[in-house]
């Protein structure tokens, strides 16, 4: 699996690459980004990938939330792809900023011509793993997976579809119970086709319904003062959990919005949080 290196940088005595690569999943090129920390250069060291919210590239995270500092301490790598297939021009896929180009949700389409390309589950949960573990110093024992919005649904729904994969989970503001919200429920149509039982299998308070808990504790956070709260509906997830037995710690945070403003605040918290796990 070969891959072509955009740029490097050095950074906190790593390096902080952006990269790119023939999907043969998505059947396109995808763009991806890697902090690989100074430790890797003795050795493979565990891998931490993050997804990426509405409307956000592999860039929004590396450059906005700050986490190469402590990435670099901890010696964990940092994988964050791009949030959907770019260039494709598929009728309809730029209209809107929450469908499309830059908002895949994490799910594997079944309704064309979306099918063909936009399969964002099994690219992250597949050929991105095998990408980095076949091309850098990544540990393939030792993987861990969060996310903010769009992203923290896609890290929760990869985590409790494929618990062997993860072995460390937290989310930011995630997209909690995407099938209770009628924009949501629209979106997954066009994507997955009139059918709300197929939908379920993308939804994280569904899947703990119907698979149980991922075996992992989750650590999640949410600003009180989210525009978006509404939609993300964090007391469903939290609800879910308790019924399911998921092991979860709900932190909410007064005056927080939705932004990266967030995230940089609490990015230090994940990374201590995987940490745990990981470098063991």
């Amino acid at each position: 699996m070969s891959i072509t290196t955009r740029s490097t940088h050095v950074c906190f005595g790593g390096t902080q690459g952006f990269y790119s690569h023939a999907s043969s999943t998505n059947a396109c090129e995808m763009r991806f980004a890697v902090y690989t920390p100074p430790q890797a250069a003795h050795g493979p060291v565990p891998a931490l990938y993050y997804l990426s919210g509405l409307t956000c590239t592999e860039e929004n995270f590396v450059i906005k939330a700050g986490a190469q500092r402590l990435a670099s301490t901890l010696g964990l790598m940092l994988v964050v792809c791009d949030t959907s297939p770019r260039g494709l021009n598929l009728p309809g896929d730029s209209e809107s900023w929450d469908f499309g180009v830059g908002a895949g949700y994490y799910v594997d389409a079944t309704v064309e011509p979306w099918s063909r390309h936009y399969r964002m589950g099994s690219y992250v949960n597949g050929e991105l793993i095998e990408l980095i573990e076949t091309n850098f110093a990544a540990r393939k024992d030792r993987r861990g997976l969060f996310g903010h919005s769009m992203g923290g649904h896609g890290a929760l729904i990869s985590a409790l579809r494929n618990p062997g994969l993860w072995h460390s989970l937290s989310v930011l503001a995630p997209i909690a119970n995407p099938t209770a919200s009628s924009r949501r429920q629209q979106l997954f149509t066009r994507f997955l086709g009139a059918d709300a039982e197929l939908w379920k299998q993308w939804d994280a308070c569904e899947l703990l319904k119907s698979r149980g808990p991922y075996p992992g504790h989750i650590l999640m956070d949410q600003g009180l003062a989210d525009e978006f709260i509404d939609n993300l509906m964090p007391d469903a997830l939290e609800a879910a959990a308790k019924q399911s037995g998921q092991s979860l710690t709900l932190r909410r945070h007064a005056g927080y919005d939705h932004g990266y403003y967030f995230v940089q605040s609490f990015v230090a918290d994940h990374l201590q949080h995987h940490a745990a796990v990981l470098c063991q």
